[in-house]
């Protein structure tokens, strides 16, 4: 028998990005993050949050589903600690809601920071009401069943994009953006330099400074738009 296959479906204990790193991830963006982590880790943009203004930070608590069923996304909000961030891989499924207000509001007594779900939620408006985040693909009133079973606290593939339990989560406007826990340290600084740039790059432009990008006749060249030693 394999390792995977001898894991119980629910994970009640996993290993988390650090409280201190989360706070210190959670004032970049979530594009920041996206860069520094080589361009990748950030979510397909059918999934987006209920409302622009909906911000989210915390650490994975990983849930696969099948379609239309929400029954182990109610074990993961029995076993939730506050903080963490629900992801439930709903297979893309648009064809029911797995989870609405009575569920957020639960959530949000819980302590729970946010949840994003590939598939379809409900309730939308009550759920802006509340402000509590929550990034889905889409909507529809059609409730959910809960009696097939599934997996907690297992890897899963959501937007595209593989997310292990305990993985940092970053959510803005722009979507969410997934960072591995043990790289999840190691990128805080890299983010405070690229702000360092981007600020100073877009103060350069507002000056009429460099309108311009510095890098640009360089990368033309690499890309045998110019001639060596050419400029635009």
């Amino acid at each position: 028998m394999s390792q995977a296959a001898a894991w119980p479906d629910v994970i009640r204990t996993i290993e988390r990005t650090d409280p201190a790193v989360v706070a210190q991830a959670a004032r970049f963006p979530s594009s920041i993050l996206a860069d520094v982590a080589g361009r990748r880790g950030a979510l397909s943009g059918r999934i987006a949050p209920l409302s622009p203004e909906m911000r989210v930070a915390g650490t994975a608590l990983t849930v696969e589903v099948r379609p239309g069923d929400n029954l182990m996304i109610h074990v993961a909000l029995a076993i939730a600690q506050p903080g963490d961030v629900i992801v439930v891989d709903g297979k893309g499924d648009l064809s029911s809601a797995l989870m609405g207000e009575i569920m957020c509001q639960q959530a949000k007594a819980l302590g729970i920071a946010g949840v994003v779900i590939d598939g379809a939620v409900r309730d939308s408006e009550a759920i802006r009401e509340l402000g509590f985040p929550m990034y889905a693909a889409g909507l529809n009133p059609n409730g959910p069943t809960k009696g097939v079973p599934g997996r907690v606290n297992h890897p899963v593939s959501v937007g595209g994009v593989s997310i292990h339990p305990g993985d940092l989560i970053i959510g803005d406007a722009d979507g969410i953006t997934v960072i591995e826990r043990a790289k999840a340290a190691s990128l805080l600084p890299l983010a405070e330099e690229k702000v360092a740039a981007e600020t100073k790059r877009i103060a350069d432009i507002r000056s009429g400074h460099q309108l311009r990008p510095g890098w640009l006749d360089g990368a033309l060249r690499a890309a045998g738009v110019l001639k060596a030693g050419e400029s635009l």
